[in-house]
């Protein structure tokens, strides 16, 4: 694959994946609303605790190739 084939694709693939985290984490806030949802200071601390995680792990593969990141996410 030519090297400005694979630059296009990562380009293509990256807009696309960070926009839907975007997306998503938009959606993560939208269940801060207290009066539609019962929640915990805990939930929301294993919630960004996970994330930054995951973020993390995501960045290191960038940096140093480190494979990482979790299997999922549950509050129970």
């Amino acid at each position: 694959m030519k090297e400005r084939d694979k630059r296009a694709k990562f380009v293509k693939l990256a807009e696309s994946r960070v926009n839907r985290a975007i997306k998503e984490l938009r959606l993560i806030g939208n269940l801060s609303n207290r009066s539609a949802y019962d929640f915990t200071d805990d939930d929301i601390r294993k919630i960004f605790r996970t994330l930054q995680k995951e973020l993390e792990g995501a960045k290191g593969r960038f940096v140093s190739g480190e494979k990482g990141g979790s299997d999922g996410f549950r509050i129970e």
